[in-house]
This record gives structure tokens, C-alpha cells and sequence, in this order.
């Protein structure tokens, strides 16, 4: 038999990213490294968690933007 056993990728995995494992909590975390890196690029265990804190000033921002447009135009 061979190594693969006729199975095959069809798409080809790409490395994985430089991660930092830190053991300190998640604000500490997550300016370690960055906000925008941390949420953008993973670059720890933190980067789903800055990513729902990204999502939430974005949609603050937007939700700010529209109230405004609609109260003086």
C-alpha cells in the first residue's frame, strides 16, 4: 500500500500563521500584540475575542453615522 491510499488534496493547505501563545488575560492579550493584529491576523489565542470587539466599534461607528444622517438631513 502506499502512504496516501489514493486519496488526494485538491486544495493545497497553506503553512500556518506565527502564533504567540501568552498566559496573560484578555485585555493584557490582546494589547500585547496589537488590537488591529491580534484581531486581523490571530496572532494569539486572543483573536476571535478582539474580533467581536472590532465588530462592536464598527457597528457603533455605523450605527453613530446613520443617527446622525437622519436627525440633520
Amino acid at each position: 500500500m502506499s502512504d496516501d491510499d489514493g486519496v488526494f488534496e485538491r486544495i493545497k493547505k497553506r503553512p500556518l500563521p506565527e502564533f504567540n501563545d501568552t498566559d496573560s488575560g484578555i485585555i493584557e492579550g490582546i494589547l500585547e500584540d496589537g488590537f488591529l493584529n491580534v484581531a486581523l491576523n490571530d496572532s494569539n489565542q486572543f483573536g476571535p475575542h478582539a474580533m467581536i470587539i472590532l465588530l462592536g466599534v464598527v457597528a457603533s461607528v455605523t450605527g453613530l453615522i446613520l443617527l446622525l444622517g437622519m436627525k440633520f438631513f
